[in-house]
Parts: structure tokens; sequence; C-alpha cells
């Protein structure tokens, strides 16, 4: 990899987000493609996955990375999609009816954004209903859902039921996740797969679509 390639991972996985939109510019002057580009900001997101899962870093740390991925993004994505350039595929990610909690969520997101996938984000408090359609309106084939609380962990089954009474809960994957989340409530509710953390979640979501 290329020197300046390789200083955008680098500054990524520092969370420096100016430092990133600098060399990212640098980059596209120096006739790299938006594409290798993106390439080294994956490879500098799937490094800080891999050291937040084995807890050589943490949330924090995470989140600034998240921000600096975001920063070099922004640039390119215009480029992207002029190129023709596609995600391997589409999420949508929320927090069920109930939950106001986001962190969690906000990390899944970040890392399912660099594991190559386009990602719906719809909020908290986010109802059955409005995840089944927004999937359906997106063309997503990969609904995430989020809980914090033991008291709104159930209503992650009437997500389940919703695709069963609109006749297409096998053209969804439901992956789900959270504090009190275990594979034990996933299997209970039908859901497709629990992860038990961020980086996980990206791994297993760009398994699916590979």
């Amino acid at each position: 990899m290329q020197q300046i390639l390789s200083d955008i991972s680098t500054a990524l996985q520092n969370g420096r987000a100016k430092v990133v939109k600098e060399l990212v510019t640098t980059a596209l002057e120096q006739n790299f493609s938006a594409q290798e580009i993106l390439g080294a900001m994956l490879d500098g997101m799937s490094i800080v996955g891999a050291k937040f899962k084995a807890d050589e870093i943490f949330v924090p740390e995470v989140l600034i990375s998240a921000r600096a991925l975001n920063q070099g993004l922004e640039i390119i994505k215009p480029i992207l999609t002029e190129t023709g350039v596609k995600p391997i595929g589409k999420a949508v990610i929320g927090t069920i009816k109930g939950d106001l909690h986001d962190i969690g969520k906000n990390l899944v997101k970040m890392m399912l954004i660099g594991a190559g996938l386009e990602v719906i984000d719809l909020g908290v408090d986010v109802s059955p209903e409005t995840f089944v359609q927004s999937a359906q309106d997106n063309g997503a084939k990969l609904i995430c859902i989020s809980a914090l609380l033991t008291t709104t962990m159930t209503n992650m089954k009437g997500v389940i039921d919703e695709l069963n009474a609109r006749g297409i809960r096998d053209q969804y994957i439901v992956m789900i996740g959270g504090a009190p989340i275990t594979t034990a409530f996933a299997e209970e509710i039908g859901a497709d797969r629990y992860t038990p953390d961020a980086a996980t979640a990206a791994e297993v979501a760009k398994g699916f679509f590979e």
C-alpha cells in the first residue's frame, strides 16, 4: 500500500479526523481513486474493530475513529456514487420502541459502514412497523435492532411478528444486540443472529452479503 494510503489508515485508527480529511483530499489530488482511499479507511476501521474486540481500546476511541471515518467518507462519497461503486449490501438499524439508548447502535452503524455496507439509521424508539417498512422501501436485506433495557428487549419480537404478518420473513436477516440480549433470547424470538459487540456485528453482516 502506498504511503499516503497507509497514512490515512493510521490517522483514522488514531481518530485524527482533520488529518484524515487533509490526507484524503491530497490522495485525490495525487490521482488515487476514491475506491483505493475507501479501502485504506476500511482497513483502518477493521483494525479498530479488532482492537475493540480484544479490549485493547474502548468505546470512546472507537467513536473518535468513527468520526474520522465519517469525515473521509463525506469527501469521497459523491465520487463513489458517480463512478458507480456499490456497497456490498444495505442494512436498516435502530433502537427498538420504548428505548432511547443509541451509543451501541451508533457503534454498530459505524462498524457496518466500515465493513462496506450502506446503512439507513432509523434512530431510537423505532416501532416494528417502521423497521419493516423502511427495509422494504430501501431494499435493505438486513435489519439490525438494538436494546439496552430488559423492559424494551421484548419489543424486538414485534419486528419478527410484523415480517411474518406481511409474509416476507424469509426475505430478511434480523440481527439483534444490546447489553441484556443473549443467543437464547434471539432463538426464542426467532431472530437470525445475536452478536455480542459492534466488531462481531460487522463481521457477521459482511458474511451474510459475501
